[in-house]
């Protein structure tokens, strides 16, 4: 990973990342439209946050009179900031979901969907956990879902150690807690959920820190937080009971032979995009959308997605 991308990954730390570059001139040199003024305001995702962050950034270069905010709310907690009209691009780590649809409807806002990238979702270990190299599906579940019982590793195999099982996991305001939850901790009930008994957080920083420092200890968090700091933690192969244990990697993801490969979105207010700096901002993310996710560890969307984006930002654009 490059020093830029360790600089926004520190930023995650803090709860609103404002972004604030005063180089390049007042007529864009150097970058896409200048002469641009205003501010615009972004919420939502984690673990979409770093790439949101050197949008920002490198757009700012070319147009330092816009403010750009950052947050990371969660995906949750970003829609909900989206509906109540207080951000004007929501970052999401899964797709909208009706009862946000049906907020937005009842708010008058109507929106657009941009997908920007493919992210796998890690499961790590603590380092000095060399027992287990992979792990199933099952055995997440047994983890992992609502109301488990298992506090020892050799709860979920006899064959492991009669150690404590320290469980770090997302918390409800979190995307990834959403797709986790349904794709393996709950997937038969209608509204999935995981154990709550655990350390939770929106921020996948935290959790990052928290299993790093923590014997014993698992968590599951975005792809690319792993790979900035795969010296100190441990991902585990996934098996999803139809493939075997696959790694975590750039290649599994791209082609989606990773069982916990997901699509990362952004979803931009239609009424935002009347302001120059808003359309200009988006147009800039989704012709730049490739370069953004790879710099910051993620994939790039696939193509039917790339076809889909280009097609929205024109039906904006009419």
């Amino acid at each position: 990973m490059d020093q830029h991308f360790k600089r926004r990954m520190a930023a995650l730390a803090g709860v609103i990342a404002l972004v604030g570059v005063g180089c390049g001139d007042a007529n864009g040199a150097g970058g896409a439209a200048g002469g641009l003024s205003g501010s615009i305001a972004i919420d939502g995702s984690s673990t979409v946050f770093p790439i949101a962050q050197a949008v920002a950034e490198d757009f700012q270069i070319a147009n330092p009179d816009v403010k750009v905010s950052v947050g990371l709310a969660g995906t949750g907690g970003g829609f909900e900031a989206f509906c109540a009209g207080d951000v004007d691009i929501s970052n999401a780590s899964r797709p909208i979901e009706e009862d946000e649809t049906a907020c937005l409807e009842d708010a008058g806002i109507e929106y657009t969907e941009f997908q920007v990238g493919v992210d796998g979702l890690a499961v790590v270990v603590h380092p000095n956990t060399d027992w287990a190299d992979c792990i199933t599906f099952d055995e997440l579940k047994a983890i992992y879902e609502p109301g488990s019982q298992v506090t020892k590793w050799n709860e979920v195999d006899p064959g492991w150690p009669d150690e404590e099982i320290r469980i770090y996991g997302p918390d409800p305001d979190s995307g990834t807690y959403d797709y986790f939850a349904e794709e393996v901790a709950d997937p038969d009930a209608d509204e999935p959920a995981t154990r709550d008994d655990m350390t939770q957080s929106a921020d996948d920083n935290v959790l990052v820190q928290g299993v790093k420092g923590d014997p014993g200890s698992i968590g599951y968090f975005g792809f690319a937080y792993y790979q900035e700091n795969a010296q100190a933690l441990k991902a585990l192969q996934v098996d999803s009971g139809d493939s075997g244990c696959v790694e975590p990697t750039a290649d599994t993801v791209t082609a989606n032979e990773y069982p916990l490969s997901r699509p990362l979105f952004f979803y931009v207010a239609n009424d935002a995009m009347e302001r120059p700096e808003v359309a200009e901002y988006v147009s800039f993310w989704v012709d730049g959308a490739a370069e953004f996710a790879t710099a910051v560890g993620y994939v790039e969307a696939p193509s039917d997605a790339v076809a889909a984006n280009e097609e929205a930002l024109s039906s904006l654009a009419d």
